[in-house]
């Protein structure tokens, strides 16, 4: 199933609390590896928000939120206290839970 306007990372991603704008184009470029898992929903129905409470201290929580259209929200976390480690622990959770419910659709 071929999508008109696939969604991308670049397209789909928000800053929620925690983050900046500028913190944007590294944060895309780190969650790169997510575009193959989202080509597969409507850029126009899908939505990702990353947000960190306690930025940069100890026990700190690093939150990727996911809307589509086709599935339930996804939320992914980290507690990591490196923020890039933090970052890159939601990333490819979320990208495990993308082909996971991905592979439960398609046996409908």
């Amino acid at each position: 199933m071929s999508v008109a306007n696939p969604a991308t990372v670049e397209q789909c991603l928000r800053m929620g609390t925690g983050f900046t704008q500028g913190d944007r184009t590294w944060i895309a470029e780190q969650f790169g590896p997510l575009d193959a898992r989202l080509a597969s929903f409507d850029a126009d129905a899908t939505e990702l928000e990353i947000s960190v409470k306690d930025r940069q201290s100890p026990g700190q929580k690093v939150t990727l939120e996911c809307w589509t259209r086709d599935l339930d929200k996804i939320v992914t976390t980290s507690t990591e206290d490196d923020l890039h480690a933090a970052i890159m622990d939601v990333r490819d959770d979320l990208r495990r839970r993308l082909t996971d419910a991905k592979g439960r659709r398609s046996v409908r």
